[in-house]
């Protein structure tokens, strides 16, 4: 009889071969458009040197979806952290 693991991880966003679905039409796009450039170019070395394309591309997006902190730009927290209830009076100079 066989087993089947129950879904646990149903909050997560989907996956598809380790890539959200955002970043798997980016490769897929990507595809099409080197099998395009493969039709009509019947050269070896752009052949290899798309395949090689493709496949950095695809770690390279597999990286980033493991560390999303990479091009994190602006801080996670502010400066000031302050329980003070903001009033909206502006008591400086202009």
């Amino acid at each position: 009889m066989k087993k089947f693991e129950i879904y646990k991880n149903i909050r997560k966003r989907a996956v598809i071969f380790g890539l959200p679905i955002s970043l798997f039409a980016l490769m897929m796009v990507s595809i099409l458009a080197s099998l395009l450039v493969i039709i009509f170019s019947l050269s070896f070395g752009v052949i290899v040197g798309i395949l090689i394309f493709n496949a950095a591309l695809y770690v390279a997006l597999t990286h980033l979806t493991n560390n999303p902190q990479l091009f994190q730009m602006a801080n996670a927290f502010p400066k000031i952290i302050s329980n003070k209830r903001n009033s909206g009076f502006d008591y400086e100079q202009d």
